[in-house]
């Protein structure tokens, strides 16, 4: 992920190898990563059980807040692709039953949002 990429506020994917290394201790016994993307100093990470919020806070990011969301309390998604002169893909969840989506994240163009749709339709469905 480029740098000012990052500062348009658009997540980069990371490699589940990386994720596992920096987060592999919120995990428990039985859950496993499927995807996860970086946002300056944001992170999230799609498990098989999941959805995993990584809010670095404050100027030095010292303090670090993690909110786990699971799939059985998603109500509905949206994923728009890239454009022609629109650059970034975007995800909106809706969290129970809220008006507005409670998260939006925006994907650079070498993410496959079609994959992120994928994991989500296969864990919000089941």
């Amino acid at each position: 992920m480029g740098f000012f990429s990052g500062l348009l506020g658009n997540a980069g994917e990371v490699s589940q190898e990386q994720l596992m290394k920096d987060y592999g201790k919120l995990l428990i016994e039985t859950e496993k990563i499927e995807l996860g993307f970086k946002l300056i100093r944001d992170t999230f990470i799609f498990t098989n059980k999941r959805l995993i919020l990584i809010d670095k806070q404050g100027i030095t990011g010292s303090k670090t807040e993690y909110r786990s969301i699971s799939y059985k309390s998603i109500s509905r998604f949206s994923v728009e692709s890239t454009g022609t002169f629109d650059l970034d893909a975007e995800l909106k969840i809706w969290i129970s039953s809220e008006a507005a989506p409670s998260i939006v994240k925006q994907f650079t163009k070498s993410v496959n949002v079609y994959e992120v749709q994928k994991v989500l339709a296969f864990y919000v469905l089941n």
